[in-house]
């Protein structure tokens, strides 16, 4: 059974720095995509970071130069980190994980962790 599990988040001065970190776990998949998508309040989910396996790495405008996607594969886990630099109050949301899975020759499924909330006070 496939389980995607966050941890970080929390509450930072603006111009401070947070990591959160998704965890993929349940099966070996024959692609990737697994990226971190934020909530404000009141607002639509939003694309903030993305990072193909194998392929490539997309920001959102917003966050380009400030935060960095990284996938970590050491002792057999399937870690998707985001280092946040730079932390603005504007970057207050809670913060999804999202993984598309693919395990071939199955279509893609599509799995969210639970959120975790970003705070940033200015």
């Amino acid at each position: 059974q496939v389980q995607v599990v966050e941890s970080g988040g929390g509450m930072v001065q603006a111009g401070g720095s947070l990591r959160l970190s998704c965890e993929v776990s349940g099966g070996t998949f024959t692609s990737q995509r697994i990226g971190w998508y934020r909530q404000a309040p009141g607002q639509a989910r939003e694309l903030v970071a993305v990072i193909s396996v194998p392929g490539t790495i997309n920001y959102a405008d917003s966050v380009k130069g400030r935060f960095t996607i990284s996938r970590d594969t050491a002792n057999a886990k399937n870690t998707v980190n985001l280092q946040m630099n730079s932390l603005k109050p504007e970057d207050t949301a809670v913060y999804y994980c999202n993984a598309e899975l693919r395990t071939w020759p199955g279509p893609p499924r599509n799995y969210w962790g639970q959120g975790t909330q970003v705070t940033v006070s200015s």
